[in-house]
């Protein structure tokens, strides 16, 4: 008993000295580099956190290898455009009717399909049910085409789009993570009965197809034209440096307006984050270690085990891979937010599913602690390591002739740094330290 107890305070221990340190590091850049530049590493440090651990509830809870990690923050990403944004009244006038209808009409076809492969037996059940879809598919896109046409003809440079609900920002983040879970029920019930090679292709895929969803559909989110001006929950700058009370206090600090209006908007976001992060890992953490979590934990070792116990696994899977996907719509939703604009073309498989893996990794899975730390510390280096990148081989070339080839091929290089040292990371990581850096008890 006295062992575990042991071992327990020095678990604590290291904890508490990892997150110390991640703390000055960023105090540290507060120093140096600035607060703006501190508050924002901070800041999308905590989004990075959440979605770490999604992946980490996926992972690490249960196995399962989720490759597709990019959609599901599309996914969630996709909630502010449709809640927070005010609705274009004549792109509804225009085609808002027919294409509710279209989607109405779409989950019929569906539901008449898995009606009809559910009653009818046989060879007659696949091509009955073929050609149910092939048909509604055509009668679907009868009704579809002429409202997407008529949408998107409204404005084209400014909206094309049917726009949103015109409601608080902040109710988007919970509906960005229904959106996103929803969309995990459905790869859930399709990819978990693979096997974990052919779940993480699948999942892969997956993810792809809805970035390319919200790369092309113009009138659910202006696609590559960008939605820009996201309502946010904390005041502008410009309000704050035209507030005589805000300006007062800031020439009292000693601080110009437009930096403290600044800082002060950054510091209240990292506010609101913090709140839902230690929210999660407070409800994560009493789950983790409730008979649900051990039951989760015993799946994932031993799958035929734990159904010779009589748990059902595949719900237990299905369960636990829509709860992770939610939880990185919620992250998706709060990065957007930060933003205040929707890119669907920046949304790319190294940026949001190998960077979060290796955050994930790196912390240590199966322990939420490890997958925060995780997230905010390879966020730190994924922004630092540029910079540092250029430094060095500023350094390096010093001594070089101006024109050399050898020169300008290094200075060049500078940009894979992020790139390499990513790579770096995982390999020493997996090498020395294969659990991370707060491995799971």
């Amino acid at each position: 008993m006295s062992g575990r107890v042991a071992t327990s305070g020095a678990s604590r221990a290291r904890t508490a000295l990892l997150f110390a340190g991640m703390a000055a590091l960023i105090l540290l850049e507060g120093l140096t580099g600035g607060w703006n530049t501190a508050l924002g590493i901070l800041n999308m440090g905590l989004i990075s956190a959440v979605m770490a651990l999604g992946v980490n509830m996926q992972w690490g809870y249960a196995g399962l290898f989720n490759t597709g990690v990019v959609g599901f923050v599309a996914m969630g990403g996709l909630a502010p455009v449709l809640i927070a944004m005010p609705p274009v009244r004549e792109a509804w006038a225009a085609g808002g009717l027919r294409m509710g209808l279209a989607l109405v009409f779409a989950v019929a076809v569906v539901a008449a399909a898995v009606q009809v492969w559910r009653r009818l037996q046989g060879r007659s059940r696949g091509l009955a049910t073929a050609g149910v879809l092939v048909a509604g598919f055509f009668a679907y896109r009868a009704l579809f085409d002429p409202a997407v046409a008529a949408i998107e003809a409204v404005n084209p440079a400014a909206a094309g789009y049917l726009g949103g609900l015109g409601l608080p920002v902040l109710l988007s983040w919970p509906v960005g993570a229904i959106l996103a879970a929803g969309a995990g029920w459905i790869v859930a019930k399709t990819a978990l009965g693979l096997r974990s090679d052919y779940l993480a292709i699948a999942t892969l895929g997956i993810g792809e197809i809805i970035v390319a969803i919200l790369k092309n559909e113009d009138w659910l989110d202006r696609g590559v034209k960008n939605v820009i001006g996201i309502p946010r929950p904390v005041p502008y700058e410009i309000a704050l440096q035209n507030d005589p009370s805000f300006v007062a206090r800031a020439a009292s600090l000693g601080i110009d307006p437009v930096t403290a209006s600044t800082v002060w908007v950054k510091i209240l976001y990292a506010g609101i984050f913090a709140v839902v992060l230690l929210a999660l890992i407070w409800l994560l953490e009493r789950a983790l270690n409730s008979p649900w979590g051990r039951m989760m934990r015993a799946i994932r070792d031993n799958e035929t085990a734990a159904e010779a116990m009589g748990k059902d696994v595949k719900r237990r899977h299905l369960q636990i891979f829509v709860l992770g996907c939610a939880v990185i719509g919620l992250a998706g939703a709060m990065m957007i937010t930060l933003d205040g604009q929707m890119t669907p073309g920046s949304y790319t498989p190294l940026r949001f599913t190998f960077l979060i893996w290796v955050m994930v990794i790196l912390g240590g899975s199966g322990n939420n602690w490890g997958a925060m730390l995780g997230g905010m510390l390879v966020w730190y280096l994924w922004i630092k390591v540029e910079p540092w990148g250029n430094a060095l081989m500023g350094l390096v070339t010093s001594g070089m002739a101006d024109g050399s080839a050898l020169k300008a091929h290094l200075i060049a290089s500078s940009a894979h740094m992020r790139l390499l040292t990513m790579g770096l990371i995982l390999l020493v990581v997996l090498r020395f330290s294969p659990r991370g850096l707060l491995p799971e008890k």
